[in-house]
């Protein structure tokens, strides 16, 4: 069980105080739900719809962001950078500003 749950009226993260849903408790989320990411939107907005209760004040546009957005932006994930990647050799390598 998480110790990222959240704090109600203010949501904020049990475990490290940060706005709810926490980037920890995201992670654990998608890990959670990563065969069925229509029921973690589902799950979300549930909680979104009691969080835009308890914060009125609140845009509702930073609350959909804040609940639900991230849902469909893929895992953030390390980049890797290729500028240290050699071409396959007898390939040249197209530059942005080449073209």
């Amino acid at each position: 069980m998480t110790s990222h749950g959240p704090v109600l009226p203010i949501w904020s993260c049990g475990g490290c105080d940060l706005p709810w849903p926490c980037p920890t408790r995201r992670r654990e989320l998608r890990a959670e739900y990563a065969d069925a990411p229509v029921s973690l939107a589902l799950y979300l907005g549930a909680y979104l719809v009691q969080a835009a209760e308890d914060m009125p004040w609140a845009p509702a546009g930073a609350l959909h962001r804040r609940f639900v957005g991230w849902t469909r932006q893929p895992p953030e994930v390390p980049q890797r950078s290729t500028a240290t990647t050699p071409a396959e050799r007898g390939k040249s390598v197209t530059r942005p500003n080449d073209l």
